[in-house]
């Protein structure tokens, strides 16, 4: 794109190889940007809630996914439009930040744009919608804060964070075993959780999973789980009070760097070299010992010599390790990693109460358990299941929970669910409406019905009628000022969702409410699209 100017001083824009790009400016630009926005919206509008549906997607190498996690899906998705990717990235800002309704926010967006194209036809210009949208989602966002109640949770009362993992985990696959679920995630977070900080770092909890067996076979367990076995068949199975080496060096004879040849042309030579790496093998053995080690753990592989060695000297060992589970075996036993023989020292071992190997139905499938460590601040949720899929999506739906009972840790505000808390935000938004002079007020009604496309999204999924339903709860909301009246999902025979116990985080439906708005704003305001041409 170049700037010219005529004779007369005016500029004008020379566009390179106009005719091979496609323009769209004005209205039009908005128009199509806003129906991507909403194609996208529209496809997880049916996935909200606990009766939403699962979404199939195939990748490009045949993989199947099955899920019902909004960003998992839009991830997958391959997606050409800009618009649309904006979209997907705004699923994935909500899952790093908050991990947990990563759905909501795409319809919230959805619906924010539907509205938005209706003020545009009517002549609005899209900056003062924007700049409706913006004053009214601080009016939701600050009515939140006032809706919103505290709860105390201490280490022995735990049912206000399993209560909310539970709503987590209702629209997922798992929602028959959430309750068993929602008490593993919470205390895996508990496990991890620095309380005087108000932090929780959720690389220390390992989600580890097997085919085989049955959902409410998963467990968490006080320790680490590595998917290795012993290096010998005969070493023990069962190792109580283990002191772990934990090396990074590998068990065989060291190899010059340069290159080199070894000419044998004598029995004797080759029985000196032999005797030679028999020496360097025992000394590395010994060393083991000498420290007090009953276990090794090994980055590397070792000979068949060093492993003969091993078992012959009641060493067991585990070989092949990766670094990462290396690290958290460190952090959990408290030991330290040791880069070179020469440095291993008493101090630097690790503890643990009991290593042991379990291995599973009839395959010869085998996972070494380390338990009960002297710092147990690393910990595994280990997740079984049917199919690959069931574990896929048990892992994604257990993160989802991890992350909600994480931020309670930080902030332990929570709101109503079941689009309770969007409906009296729709109402107090309305409310506010008429203060505001201009044609403003006109884009934050507008946001007042976008608010509520959540609780009638979750009407429709529910099979309820959604208009119906919907305008009940408002009025219900209104004429009792109880903001705690949300959709029955699940036909419970209530409206109350305090009653449900169906609570959310503050922080997690404040992000969406700010999150989806900017990115309206964002998408209202281009109205330019020069992209080049299809061939």
């Amino acid at each position: 794109m170049a700037l010219a100017f005529d004779e007369f001083g005016r500029p004008f824009i020379i566009l390179k190889e106009q005719e091979q790009k496609s323009r769209l400016r004005g209205l039009d630009a908005q128009k199509a940007n806003i129906s991507a926005g909403k194609a996208v919206a529209r496809i997880l509008r049916t996935s909200l809630g606990p009766k939403g549906m699962d979404k199939m997607l195939q990748s490009p190498d045949g993989d199947v996914i099955i899920t019902n996690d909004g960003a998992t899906i839009l991830e997958q998705m391959d997606v050409d439009n800009q618009i649309a990717k904006l979209m997907v990235e705004l699923s994935r800002s909500q899952d790093y930040e908050i991990g947990d309704g990563t759905t909501g926010v795409v319809v919230m967006a959805g619906a924010l744009l539907e509205q938005a194209e209706r003020l545009l036809e009517r002549g609005i210009h899209p900056i003062r919608v924007a700049e409706g949208y913006e004053m009214a989602s601080r009016i939701a966002v600050d009515h939140l804060e006032n809706i919103a109640k505290k709860f105390e949770f201490g280490p022995t009362d735990l049912e206000p964070l399993i209560q909310t993992c539970m709503t987590t985990l209702s629209s997922k696959i798992v929602n028959r075993c959430k309750r068993s679920l929602a008490e593993i995630a919470v205390k895996a977070v508990l496990a991890v959780a620095d309380l005087e900080r108000k932090d929780v770092n959720l690389d220390l909890i390992k989600v580890e999973g097997k085919v085989g067996g049955k959902l409410e076979d998963t467990e968490l367990i006080y320790g680490i789980v590595v998917d290795k076995d012993m290096s010998h068949p005969q070493m023990p199975k069962r190792i109580e009070d283990a002191k772990i080496a934990i090396l990074t060096c590998p068990f065989e004879p060291p190899k010059p760097k340069t290159k080199h040849k070894v000419d044998i042309d004598t029995v004797e030579k080759f029985q000196t070299l032999r005797k030679q790496e028999q020496q360097y093998f025992d000394d590395m053995v010994q060393k083991c010992k000498d420290v007090g080690a009953t276990l090794v753990i090994c980055q590397w592989g070792f000979d068949d010599e060093a492993n003969h060695l091993l078992m012959h000297r009641n060493l067991p060992a585990v070989r092949w390790v990766g670094g990462v589970e290396l690290e958290l075996i460190a952090i959990a036993t408290g030991g330290r990693i040791v880069p070179r023989f020469q440095e291993l020292s008493p101090e630097k071992l690790g503890k643990a109460g009991v290593v042991r190997e379990k291995s599973f139905g009839t395959t010869k499938d085998r996972m070494l358990y380390i338990e009960h460590c002297a710092n147990s601040r690393a910990v595994t949720i280990f997740t079984r299941g049917g199919n690959k899929m069931i574990i896929e999506e048990t892992k994604r739906s257990l993160h989802d929970a991890l992350c909600v009972a994480r931020n309670l840790i930080r902030n332990n505000s929570i709101v109503y669910g079941g689009g309770s808390a969007e409906i009296s935000c729709s109402i107090a938004v309305e409310a506010a409406a008429d203060r505001y002079p201009g044609v403003e007020q006109y884009a934050i009604r507008a946001f007042g019905d976008a608010l509520e496309a959540i609780p009638m999204a979750l009407a429709e999924n529910s099979g309820l009628q959604p208009i119906e339903t919907l305008s009940a709860v408002k009025s219900q909301q209104i004429k009792d000022n109880n903001p705690n009246f949300g959709i029955d999902c699940n036909d419970v025979g209530t409206n109350d969702m305090r009653e449900q116990n169906v609570f959310e985080t503050l922080i997690g439906k404040q992000q969406q409410i700010l999150l989806a708005t900017q990115v309206v704003k964002m998408i209202l305001k281009i109205d330019d699209v020069i992209s080049p041409s299809e061939f």
